[in-house]
């Protein structure tokens, strides 16, 4: 596994394994900050038995905050944990709920702009925070083309939100079938664009 850097983004699909990935990048930590932006679903099994083995395989000496104001986790200099937030793909989702941007009307209304405000708020705690910070996220330009306007808003969004928070990383990373290949690295300077 690559050694840890200060911001370091894991992507991947669904169960690809970087939500496993991610955790050992911090294995040797005693004290973690995971923060977990799924929240609760009464009355979801499936969604409770998920979230009962992500805790299963966090050492005991892990501290969980189930939490979406991942700007303020960021900000907070008074804690010198590192941080491990799974995910940002159910930050965003939550995002969305707040603001009724899955509503076609919602969304046109000022739906989008306050997402993009949120997003953008998000990039810049993560390029300016002084905690070292892993973060996982789906990765989904590799899939179908949502059948549905709010699905394609969400794809194209959390596409834009990884873009932001990769350019922001020290280090990206793809899983794909639990491995791990590097996409960025600090080390390594990114090609030029023209």
């Amino acid at each position: 596994m690559a050694t840890l850097l200060p911001r370091t983004l894991l992507l991947g699909g669904a169960r690809s394994g970087k939500s496993t990935r991610a955790e050992q990048l911090l294995a040797d930590r005693g004290d973690v900050l995971y923060v977990a932006t799924g929240g609760t679903r009464d009355g979801d099994a499936e969604w409770a038995q998920r979230v009962a083995l992500h805790r299963e395989r966090r050492p005991a000496s892990w501290r969980t905050a189930e939490t979406c104001e991942l700007e303020a986790v960021l900000a907070d200099t008074a804690d010198p944990a590192p941080v491990l937030v799974d995910c940002l793909a159910l930050w965003l989702t939550a995002v969305m709920d707040e603001c009724d941007a899955w509503d076609d009307e919602a969304w046109a209304a000022g739906g989008e702009a306050a997402v993009q405000r949120r997003c953008e708020a998000l990039a810049d705690a993560w390029a300016g925070t002084g905690r070292t910070v892993v973060a996982v996220s789906n990765e989904v330009g590799m899939g179908v083309v949502p059948a549905t306007a709010a699905g394609r808003r969400f794809r194209d969004t959390l596409g834009r939100l990884n873009m932001a928070v990769a350019d922001a990383s020290d280090r990206v990373l793809l899983v794909v079938a639990g491995q791990v290949l590097t996409v960025k690295d600090a080390g390594c300077p990114a090609p030029t664009l023209v």
